[in-house]
């Protein structure tokens, strides 16, 4: 029959999940201890339990050698010849155990001692089980009732062990009350000097995808598939998910009926945003879906190696594409796995013209092309490395007057040399533009004296002109005499209008 002894330390091996043998192991440790402490020797002692009666003896090993020349320690070594006056049976190499008396005489200290040994042997035995029993849990979704709140970090209880939420694997929207059960994931498992460190967390993408397996009976029997997940806790996540049946939208069944599995999910995540984004292979349109709700003009990879991707949106699309804060592109890019640089139209348009601007051809125009420097300041130039009239031109007069025998009047030269050469290749573009002109305008005129439509036109007129005023005399003639019987009655008095009207449209 077992001791007491025994039977409370094998109570107290079921109570923290560790081997009895780890704690009886420790005891038999602090009875070495406190016997060592107690005699002040260095021999090699040993302790042992005897679960029948709960005694612990406590020995002192020394090894057997043959000969007193081996003898190197007396306190750990002892010839054959001595071991066998106190066991005939030992041979070479064998242990002979000389007992210790410790009942009576070790005393409140040393029992004292024995205790913190067995306490710390017992902690480091249940740090160790629950290492091994989560370590190969990270990652996997458990659930936990809240224990106590220390400052930002919240206590879970999750069974055998504590666990410890930090403030950065919180969700900002969420609170918990003490005894409130939710589910956590076991993001680390960490071997901390005060004890096994559990760390679980509510702000990893892991929860997302265990919250959505639990609600959408696609994605559990695999018709449905998660390819990827971004997620910043308390703000927005976004899901690429496929359907693996031609049949299936992977999107609406996500969503489901009326959204009912979707917002299933926002309530568990205390309201946070979820996107829903079917996966393409094609990363230019998969871009263009992870961007959503913004529209996108165009997408166009950089560097598949790298994998660096550009999108150019509208200009009213920039703020939206990019989201509060950067969040929309950094969780798209994030979806994607690529490096995404947004722009819009307007600054794609002033890259493109920047970039044909400096394919342009530069002009160099050498110095001696300006009037006025002289040829020692063009040497002085050249030695100094200005060669060319738009690098002079770009000098601050500080520049210049660091140039070796250039001095303030110099500068002054120069400067005005300088305006002088560029305002008479104003001058000259100016009059060639006029000169262009007027050209433009001679052509004009000549062109229209030169039509023949013009030419017969002008010599009509005249003829016209005379045959109506002579017309007109002929009429007049009867009118004066009286003697012509031969007009018609009222013909003479209608022939002044149709001079008129004839004359008006000969002016015209």
């Amino acid at each position: 029959m077992a001791s007491e002894l025994y039977n409370t330390i094998d109570a107290l091996s079921r109570e923290k999940g560790i081997d009895p043998q780890i704690v009886v192991s420790a005891v038999e440790d602090a009875i070495v201890m406190a016997t060592r402490k107690y005699y002040k020797t260095q021999e090699n002692l040993k302790a042992e339990l005897d679960r029948e009666t709960g005694k612990i003896n406590a020995y002192a090993v020394r090894t057997v050698v043959e000969t007193p020349e081996q003898v190197e320690d007396p306190l750990l070594q002892i010839t054959l010849e001595d071991a066998r006056k106190s066991d005939p049976n030992l041979e070479v190499g064998g242990e002979l155990r000389i007992p210790k008396a410790t009942e009576g005489i070790l005393g409140r200290i040393a029992a004292q001692l024995a205790k913190q040994v067995i306490f710390q042997k017992v902690r480091e035995a249940e740090r160790d089980t629950v290492y091994n029993e989560y370590i190969g849990r990270v990652n996997e979704v458990v659930n936990a009732t809240v224990k106590r709140i220390e400052g930002p970090d919240i206590i879970f209880d999750i069974g055998k062990a504590e666990a410890r939420m930090p403030r950065k694997e919180q969700s900002r929207l969420e609170s918990f009350a003490i005894g409130e059960r939710v589910r956590v994931v076991i993001a680390r498992v960490e071997k901390a000097s005060k004890g096994p460190g559990v760390v679980v967390s509510r702000a990893v993408p892991e929860l997302v995808q265990h919250l959505f397996q639990t609600e959408v009976p696609e994605i559990y029997d695999g018709t449905v598939v998660i390819r990827a997940i971004a997620r910043e806790a308390g703000e927005r996540t976004k899901i690429a998910v496929m359907s693996k049946d031609k049949d299936v939208d992977a999107v609406g069944a996500c969503v489901g009926m009326k959204g009912m599995r979707v917002q299933s999910i926002i309530r568990e995540l205390h309201g946070e945003k979820i996107d829903i984004i079917e996966y393409h292979e094609d990363p230019v349109t998969f871009a263009e879906k992870a961007l959503q709700p913004a529209k996108v003009s165009k997408v166009t990879v950089i560097d598949s190696a790298n994998k660096h991707l550009e999108v150019v949106v509208d200009d009213s699309q920039l703020s939206l594409a990019i989201g509060k804060k950067g969040q929309n592109v950094r969780l798209a890019a994030k979806l994607l796995g690529w490096k995404i640089d947004i722009k819009s139209e307007e600054e794609k348009r002033q890259e493109v013209e920047q970039q044909m601007s400096a394919l342009a051809p530069q002009t160099a125009t050498p110095l001696d092309s300006v009037p006025g420097l002289g040829e020692g300041v063009v040497e002085k130039l050249t030695a100094a490395g200005v060669t060319t009239v738009e690098a002079l031109a770009d000098m601050t007069p500080e520049q210049l007057e660091a140039i070796e025998g250039i001095g303030p009047k110099t500068v002054e030269k120069i400067s005005l040399a300088v305006n002088n050469y560029f305002a008479g290749l104003e001058q000259s573009a100016s009059v060639e533009g006029a000169a262009e002109g007027e050209g433009v305008a001679e052509g004009e005129s000549s062109g229209s004296e030169a039509s023949p439509l013009g030419e017969d036109i002008t010599a009509e007129i005249p003829a016209v002109t005379e045959e109506i005023a002579t017309e007109g005399l002929h009429a007049e003639a009867p009118t004066a005499g009286g003697t012509d019987e031969t007009a018609p009655e009222g013909a003479l008095e209608e022939q002044p209008a149709a001079e008129s009207e004839s004359a008006s449209e000969t002016r015209e």
